[in-house]
């Protein structure tokens, strides 16, 4: 009794252990799923301010949200082509690699963008507007170069792809057109024309009648002691008859 006892106590705990790990990862799935939409809607607010700046603001604040939005949209655009692709093509994993190190320099000079946002002196910041753009163009090009590199390799792909298909196509079009040509079939005969009962008649050969029984088939040898007549032949005289 004590060791069944001590069984179901072990199920109960198990069920419990099992329970609270279940939770724990459904709230850590839920807890992640909250932070990336709160992310997500804090870039969207973040880009539209930065959209809005750019054409409110004047000046090297205006410029520089210029170059943030710029930095923010061509990192993005390449981040999401890239981790795509990967699960496709395993070779983008270096691609994807380099890139995370391209992430650093591009939250570095973002950054370095969102803080000289405040800044009071417009003349140093006027100074500094040409190297800080140079910079961005830098991170972008390379950016977008990974990226149209990624969309070209699937492109290719797809064409490669697309290419095989259309022979393999072309071979079975072929082949399901090629066929034997049969032997002609010997034309149908006419259908005869109808008979009539007279010419049915005629048409069909007569057979021998049987000769009745009293009249006796002539023979073809003439019995002996009997010549045959002539009708040339002259008759005997009575006289000279004994």
């Amino acid at each position: 009794m004590e060791a069944v006892i001590a069984v179901f106590a072990l199920l109960f705990l198990l069920f419990v252990v099992l329970g609270g790990y279940a939770a724990v990862k459904a709230i850590g799935a839920a807890k992640r799923g909250v932070d990336r939409t709160v992310a997500q809607a804090r870039r969207t607010v973040e880009d539209h301010t930065l959209r809005a700046k750019s054409f409110a603001q004047l000046g090297p604040q205006g410029q520089l949200a210029q170059l943030r939005l710029a930095l923010r949209t061509s990192m993005r655009a390449t981040q999401e082509a890239l981790h795509a692709g990967v699960a496709e093509d395993g070779s983008l994993k270096e691609s994807l690699g380099l890139f995370e190190r391209l992430s650093a320099h591009g939250h570095e000079l973002d950054a370095e963008l969102k803080r000289l946002e405040s800044e009071p002196d417009r003349r140093t910041l006027a100074e500094r507007l040409p190297a800080l753009r140079e910079r961005t163009e830098r991170i972008t090009q390379s950016a977008d170069s990974l990226r149209w590199a990624a969309r070209d390799r699937a492109r290719r792909f797809a064409d490669d792809d697309f290419d095989s298909l259309s022979a393999q196509i072309d071979l079975e079009a072929g082949a399901l057109r090629h066929w034997t040509k049969a032997d002609p079939a010997p034309p149908p005969w006419p259908d005869a024309p109808p008979v009539d009962a007279t010419t049915a008649q005629q048409s069909r050969p007569e057979t021998p009648r049987p000769r009745p029984a009293e009249e006796p088939a002539p023979s073809a040898i003439t019995p002996p002691g009997r010549r045959p007549s002539y009708p040339w032949q002259k008759k005997p005289r009575p006289e000279s008859t004994t």
